[in-house]
């Protein structure tokens, strides 16, 4: 059972994620990646990401806007709802209840 599933288990979380990178404020795909990149996730391909954000966007648990730039092409920033907050504060406590079971179920297999 050598398959590294780590890819299975970001897909699990990875919309709880995503709210949770908004808290500080809006922000467009590339950062909301980059953000995710840098917290030691790795790197979410927009083919990932942009689903994710469409599906949070019909939730109601982001609301987005598109703007134009000077520079380049525009961008979409996204903004979490109060919805979306509520959404957070529950799923993100259900998932550190889980992370919590996991870990005490590992550390009785003897990994610490």
């Amino acid at each position: 059972m050598a398959t590294d599933r780590r890819a299975s288990w970001l897909k699990g979380v990875l919309d709880l994620l995503v709210l949770a990178s908004l808290t500080e404020g809006e922000n467009y795909g590339y950062e909301i990646a980059k953000t995710l990149a840098a917290s030691g996730l790795g790197q979410i391909r927009g083919g990932t990401l942009y689903p994710v954000l469409n599906r949070l966007e019909e939730a109601g648990l982001v609301s987005a806007e598109f703007r134009v730039t000077e520079r380049g092409p525009g961008r979409r920033y996204y903004r979490l709802t109060e919805q979306g907050r509520q959404t957070l504060a529950e799923q993100g406590r259900l998932w550190l209840a889980f992370d919590e079971s996991v870990r005490t179920m590992l550390a009785s297999g003897g990994l610490k």
